[in-house]
This record gives C-alpha cells, structure tokens and sequence, in this order.
C-alpha cells in the first residue's frame, strides 16, 4: 500500500495530527506484519523486524544539519553529507533504530541484502521529493575489508550503515522530516509512538550550526604520527616497485594529529568546512564520542534508478590568490604528462569496471580542472546506463577502491599499501554515503578527511605514487590536502 507525503502547516510541531495518527496506524501494522511472520531472516537469526515510518515537509529554512547537531544527545548516532553548490543538496540524520554492520570481502553484499529486506517489508512512504527523503541507511565502510581494527577507530565498523530514528533530506527549499521505528512481535505499537514523540520533542530547530572559537585558548600541537622522512622513504620503495613491472600506480597516505586543549566540536567543524568548501561533498558520521569527517570533491556513485555517475578524479596541484597564477597552475596541471599518465589510469579502471553491469558507458574525452578552496585536480565525468538493478551500495562494491584510493593493479596494490604505510586506515578513503528504500543512493569517498576523538584529531591525506613520482614533491602535495583540515583543527 502507497501512502502519500503529507505537508506540515506552520506550527512548532515536527508532526502536524493527521500525520500522528497516520504514524500510529502504520506503528500498528508494522508489528502486525511482524507477528505475522514479515521481516524475518533465519540465516541471520532474526525473526520479525519491520520498519515504520512516515515522511513529512518542514519549513523551508529547515538546516539538516543543524537541527541534527543542536539536537544530538551524547554517543547518539549521528550522520550528515552535502554539497552545499548543488541547490544546497543535504541528509542529515539522528539515532538508529536497526544498524547493519559487516566485516570481510562480502561487506557490501551483506549490508545490502539486510537493508534490502528491511526496506521491502517496510510499512512506509515512498521515495519522494529531495534525493534522501523517506527511509534510508547512512554510514560508510572502511577502505580494506578487515579496516577499522585498531583502538582508535573503535565503533567504526567495516561496514555499517543506520537506518536513523530521524532523518531531514533538503533540495533547493524543500525539506522533508522522516521518523521512524523497528517494530517486533513484543513491541507496544503505543510505546513505539510515544518514544518517537519523546525524541521529537527534544529537537532544536536550529538555523545555524555552532561557530569555531575565534580565540581558543591553550596550546595547539601539530605532530606527523610518523616522521616525514618515512613518507618519502615509502614513495622511494613504491616507485622501485613500479618501475620493476609490478605495478603502475600505487596511493599513499599518511596521518598528522592536532592535539587540542580541549575537546573538538564536531558540528563547529563540520560548518567550516561546510562554508570552506562549497562544492565538496561535506560528510560527517559519529560514532558514540567520535566522529568522522571531511570535505571531499571525490563522488565514488550516484544511482538514480537505472542511470549511475560516478568521477574519475587524480592529478593535483595547488591553488593560487592570483588568478592569473592559478590559470597558470591549472594549465600546467592539464599538460603534465606524469599526472594525466595518472588520471588515464583511473579513468579505464572505472569505466572497465562498471561495463559488465551496463548497456553504455560513457567518459569525457578530455578531463577537467576542477578547483576547490586549497588545490586544484583533474577530473573525468563518467556515466552509465544500467543493465541490471544493481543498488547504490552494490555499486560501490564495483569501484572501491578505484586507482585514485588504492592502484593498479589492485591486486598488488593492496598487500603494498599496509607495508609502506604502516597504519590502519580505517574509514579513510572508504565509501560514504546513503541508500534509499529504491536502492537509489550516493556515495563520496572519503578524503580530506579527520578522525576527531576528544581533543586528538587524526587527519589523513594521500597522492598517487607513479613512476616519475618525487619523494618531495609527494609529500609536500600532501601538506597541499591537509590544509584543508589543518588550519580549522588547530585554532
């Protein structure tokens, strides 16, 4: 049964009454279907979970995201992702009434076919309005299969996506609120209302999100996990490696932490680069006391129903305030042989991979400069039409890695990264996004990006390692990436 999105007049309500009474009608079926039998799993053990929910529009001045910062309650479950230059395009969402977590070469898969069953025994609205509206799973994935194991990356599952208690999705001015519950067989449909009432009530209908400290006080501590002299030596290795045969390309990425006096605020930080950095795709996922964020100008997939997009992007170089140098740089980016050598190899991977799923791909001839706040790339746009009805996160089981994270081969590539390295990236350079109930969806990868756990931000950057590369000139190009993060970690 299809039930329409309602609109909520202007009240201080998040849910006007006729769409209380729609949701407790829905709370009611949902664990009818759930004694009944619906949304049971007996390869997972689980026996009767169904999903309730119901969609609603907001005020139009509705902030996603700083509703969802002002509101969250301490550990809560919290995930935002935008690009703000997109007609303000944005998700944010609270709480997780069913997390689908996995680990190992199957990640994708699994959560897939959890959500996958979730959303088809759901008793709510349709997909409709702003990409995101309705029920969705939000979250990420480590970059290796096993990522995320050691201490500081606790919470961040290989795989794990929420589906949220409350979730805002915004276009242009159109905002949609969506609540939602699990329903079991022991469940009170009465008490699953209430509980939601409960939490509505404790939103703040923010319209801005909280500004960083424009004088903190204490000291600031800027250190490389490890010595630079490691990186360089680690680029020295890869490019003998590369030009024994063994490989084209290989990413390498390093970790600098800024120690605080005090704790970070992520929401503070995630506004930052929210104004800094328009055009990226701003994400941030919280896990318990942590959270894990960025500003990417890397899309791994968007799949609107049978048509999926996706950028080639590699070869950078810095920005410049004086325009005419900036054209200079750019121009020297499109003409360096070493970094469009580099773009090339990303470009073919993409598109190899996804042609077995599509009746067309198609890439732009020529890459692009593409310029953001601190660095300029070269990008390729790429676009498929699908072949089968493979969801956003089947996708981007497809590309992750592509050889802008990881290499080429991969193959090698992957035993080569953890050696020179010598770290755990945990969900740095993963995949992270949202799915809708349609399988539709989008995935950025994750760069630019910091791991804030209290007053210690761990921050990581990479460059492609091919066989012209130059130990210092890498790793002076990953102090370029860093910036975008440095300077608004450390006062």
């Amino acid at each position: 049964m299809k039930f329409s999105t309602r609109a909520r007049p202007a009240s201080p309500e998040w849910l006007d009454r006729p769409a209380r009474e729609l949701l407790s009608a829905r709370l009611h079926e949902a664990v009818r279907r759930a004694r009944a039998g619906a949304g049971s799993d007996r390869a997972a053990g689980i026996t009767g979970e169904v999903l309730a929910a119901v969609t609603v529009r907001v005020a139009r001045g509705t902030d996603p995201a700083a509703v969802v910062a002002a509101s969250r309650q301490p550990d809560e479950p919290w995930f935002a992702l935008e690009q703000p230059d997109r007609d303000g395009t944005a998700l944010a969402t609270l709480g997780c009434v069913r997390a689908l977590e996995a680990r190992g070469a199957d990640r994708f898969d699994v959560v897939t076919r959890s959500w996958r069953r979730l959303a088809a025994d759901a008793v709510a609205d349709p997909p409709e309005g702003p990409a995101g509206a309705g029920l969705v799973a939000a979250g990420g994935f480590a970059f290796a299969p096993q990522g995320g194991g050691s201490p500081v990356w606790a919470g961040f599952a290989p795989a794990s996506l929420h589906v949220p208690r409350i979730s805002f999705a915004r276009r242009g001015g159109d905002v949609r609120l969506t609540v939602a519950a699990l329903a079991t067989p022991d469940d009170d449909p009465a008490q699953l209302l209430a509980a939601i009432e409960q939490r509505l009530e404790g939103l703040r209908a923010a319209s801005a999100l909280p500004l960083l400290d424009p004088a903190p006080a204490g000291r600031y501590e800027v250190v490389s996990a490890m010595p630079p002299e490691h990186y360089e030596g680690a680029v020295v290795r890869a490019t003998e490696r590369i030009k024994a045969g063994e490989l084209e390309k290989v990413v390498l990425a390093r970790e600098v932490q800024v120690h605080a006096p005090v704790a970070h605020d992520p929401g503070a930080v995630f506004g930052a680069l929210r104004d800094g950095f328009p055009g990226c795709f701003v994400y941030a996922v919280g896990r318990g006391a942590s959270t894990f964020l960025g500003a990417t100008p890397e899309l791994l997939v968007r799949r609107d129903g049978e048509r999926a997009s996706t950028v080639a992007l590699a070869g950078s170089t810095r920005r410049s305030a004086d325009p005419a140098v900036d054209d200079h740089l750019g121009e020297a980016l499109m003409r360096s042989d070493k970094d469009r050598g580099e773009q090339a190899i990303v470009t073919r991977r993409i598109a190899r991979a996804l042609r077995p799923h599509a009746l067309w791909v198609t890439a732009a001839p020529e890459p692009v400069v593409v310029r953001v706040a601190n660095i300029q790339h070269l990008a390729t746009p790429i676009r498929a039409q699908l072949s089968k009805p493979l969801g956003a996160i089947a996708l981007a089981d497809v590309l992750h890695p592509t050889p802008a994270v990881g290499g080429e081969p991969f193959a090698t590539a992957e035993r080569l990264i953890p050696q020179l390295e010598g770290f755990d990236r945990g969900w740095y350079a993963g995949p992270v996004g949202w799915t809708d109930a349609n399988g539709d969806g989008e995935l950025c990868v994750a760069l630019r990006c910091a791991l804030l756990r209290g007053p210690v931000a761990h921050c990581y950057a990479g460059v492609g390692v091919v066989r012209d590369s130059d130990p210092a000139a890498e790793l002076a190009e990953t102090e370029i990436k860093l910036q975008a993060l440095l300077p608004v970690l450390a006062g």
